[in-house]
């Protein structure tokens, strides 16, 4: 009998250790237009991707009114029915400042428009994710814009979460949705020095500890994104995206002083953007090391493991700074 039960224990021990998953690779995709290329399928398919995170819309507030308003609703020109869709709405935090806001009115003309966008491109989503760096004083707003927004959707919810949340949540409290996504980027302060404001990893030591006791699950998003901090006079006047590096070093209007840094040697203009002579571009991008310690600093410091990793965002021009296992190998340190 004790030796049925000792082998007994042993298999649930074997079934229990057994059925532990990594997390799950999911993307989000944030162009106004859906349409992916032969090298974004590629990836998704590599890494067996049934989700995606889909920006829908932002909401801001029109320059004459001061009434929210969506921007640059997103258009499907491919279908999507492959993968399960979440729909993502960025809110500006400058929305829920509004002393006046209509929060309910705010609610139903957001979920009216999800709606009217799945109706339009025949997509049937089961969660949908709100995007908003709320603070101390639209925290309220933002709290009963959640729960009006839930109640009205009827779908499961999410919310993105800032570092500063999690350590102070009991300050800047807790949204009521299903699930949170740790935004595991932006943590610095874009600056005129060397230091890279999507990750710092003593900048994210103050915060991890926090983790541990922040009672909502979290998913985790890493960045696989890269800016040129633009500078002149030694001052910030500007964020470049997708600005080739390669393509910068053989540009005969800018030297590379060091890893990092760029100076326009005559005054010119690059995609737009008018350089004067001695402008600065500040490189900041993600390694593939860095990617790897991101995974590994939030492994040690979960207290719960995350069902998926979602990497921000799906764009050729990201993914081809990286090799194609790096997504795989971020999820496998969980």
């Amino acid at each position: 009998m004790k030796k049925n039960i000792l082998l007994g224990f042993i298999c649930f021990l074997l079934l229990s250790c057994g059925s532990e998953k990594e997390p799950i690779v999911s993307f989000y995709y944030w162009k106004t237009i859906f349409k992916l290329s032969e090298t974004e399928k590629e990836v998704l398919q590599d890494n067996n991707v049934k989700k995606l995170y889909i920006r829908y819309f932002d909401i801001g507030l029109h320059p004459q009114t001061q009434n929210p308003i969506p921007i640059t609703p997103i258009r499907f020109q491919e279908n999507v029915n492959t993968f399960e869709i979440v729909p993502v709405i960025f809110i500006k935090n400058k929305v829920m400042l509004d002393s006046v806001l209509d929060v309910d009115d705010l609610a139903q003309k957001t979920v009216h428009l999800v709606n009217e966008i799945n109706e339009k491109n025949k997509i049937s989503c089961q969660q949908i994710q709100i995007d908003c760096d709320w603070s101390l004083n639209s925290k309220e707003n933002y709290l009963k814009f959640i729960e009006k927004f839930k109640k009205l959707s009827q779908k499961k919810l999410s919310a993105t979460i800032r570092l500063h949340q999690v350590k102070y949540f009991k300050k800047t409290k807790i949204p009521n949705v299903d699930s949170g996504v740790l935004m595991y980027y932006n943590m610095g302060t874009i600056a005129n020095d060397s230091s890279n404001s999507i990750y710092d990893q003593k900048v994210a030591a103050r915060y991890l500890k926090s983790l541990k006791k922040y009672p909502l699950h979290l998913d985790f998003a890493l960045p696989i994104f890269s800016w040129a901090v633009h500078i002149r006079n030694q001052r910030v006047i500007g964020l470049r995206s997708k600005i080739n590096v390669e393509q910068l070093k053989q540009d005969q209007n800018f030297e590379q002083i060091n890893a990092i840094f760029f100076r326009a040697i005559k005054s010119n203009y690059k995609n737009g953007v008018f350089y004067e002579e001695n402008d600065l571009l500040k490189i900041e991008a993600i390694s593939e090391d860095n990617i790897k310690q991101m995974a590994k600093d939030l492994r040690d410091n979960v207290a719960q493991e995350p069902n998926e990793i979602i990497f921000y965002d799906l764009d050729e021009f990201n993914i081809k700074n990286y090799e194609k296992s790096i997504f795989k190998q971020a999820v496998s340190y969980f």
